[in-house]
């Protein structure tokens, strides 16, 4: 049997014409056993993509376009690239269609909402009451304790209902998508991890498990699962 082929989006092209991506992402997909591919938005021969990956990490980055949910604007929005949501949004419907293994961490828990028809809130600190810090100013991650619903699959992947994460994010679900079940949130009640409950294939964290996955087993532990259902397919 061949070794799994990993998809893992690239951040937007920035103003020199550079496609960019943590290196985190790929290392924790090495150390969990599979070939990580790096995909650029707006990639024409989706066909011919889908049948080459195993399984698929929507990355973190800018925001979600807010017109795809929303009326509604907000100066604290950055990063919007129009190309990247589409890509996405197209790349998780066919995933989920091809019942393809998918890690969605931070902004890919959002397209995943957004793909499905939810909704999210634009900046957090304006419209959640006493929320927690979920970023270092101006652009930083953090560290934030994550309770996990105890019967979810997520808690039994991470081995753990409560877990420290690195937040990077000013953002999260608002209204959630029809077919999604709420399994994880921060102290001050905004969302952090979504599954899909006939998908156990399907994992959607708000944090960056990448960050600490290579001295963290709770976060390693999410690589290894959707590399272990990428396996798991291939049998069938």
């Amino acid at each position: 049997m061949t070794t799994p082929l990993i998809g893992i989006t690239t951040y937007h092209k920035d103003e020199r014409g550079y496609i960019q991506l943590p290196s985190q992402y790929a290392e924790a997909v090495r150390r969990a056993g599979a070939i990580p591919l790096l995909i650029q938005p707006g990639e024409p021969r989706m066909d011919e993509l889908m049948a080459l990956l195993d399984g698929l990490i929507l990355s973190g980055g800018g925001d979600v376009d807010p017109a795809l949910y929303t009326t509604q604007q907000h100066q604290q929005v950055y990063w919007v690239d129009q190309e990247r949501d589409r890509f996405e949004i197209d790349l998780t419907n066919r995933s989920l269609q091809e019942d393809k293994p998918l890690l969605c961490i931070c902004r890919g828990l959002q397209v995943l909402n957004v793909a499905l028809g939810g909704t999210l809130i634009t900046h957090i600190p304006d419209q959640v009451t006493g929320a927690i810090e979920h970023r270092q100013l101006p652009r930083d991650p953090i560290a934030h304790a994550v309770e996990l619903d105890p019967s979810s699959h997520l808690a039994t992947v991470m081995q753990s209902q409560q877990v420290v994460t690195a937040s990077w994010h000013h953002q999260s679900i608002e209204q959630v998508a029809e077919g999604l079940k709420v399994v994880g949130r921060a102290p001050d009640g905004v969302i952090e991890a979504v599954e899909m409950e006939d998908k156990p294939h399907v994992m959607a964290v708000q944090w960056h498990p990448e960050l600490t996955a290579m001295t963290d087993p709770t976060q390693q532990r999410l690589f290894d699962e959707l590399v272990a259902w990428a396996v798991q397919r291939r049998r069938l």
